[in-house]
């Protein structure tokens, strides 16, 4: 199964993505295309409890939302689903 179906399969779902190069994205898949996977990103709270949304990235932008997040599928090494991570 290809990274692009699998990210189809995981759409509004909370995910760790790992690119090849090493470097790791958290967040909310929010969109798929055929060149990448559309990320609103996560980030820790001030005491590290909880997750909150945040950050933009450069110019790039879907939609009307400049803060997601695109990653390359390409580029994709590793995928995870959030929930994996927390008991």
């Amino acid at each position: 199964m290809s990274y692009y179906q699998i990210c189809c399969q995981h759409k509004g779902k909370v995910v760790h993505i790992y690119e090849k190069t090493g470097k790791v994205h958290y967040g909310r898949i929010v969109e798929v295309d055929t060149e990448y996977v559309w990320l609103d990103p996560m980030i820790r709270g001030p005491r590290g409890f909880g997750y909150g949304y945040g950050g933009g990235y450069g110019g790039y932008r879907y939609g009307k939302n400049p803060y997601f997040v695109p990653v390359a599928l390409a580029a994709v090494g590793g995928f995870a689903l959030g929930a994996a991570f927390f008991w």
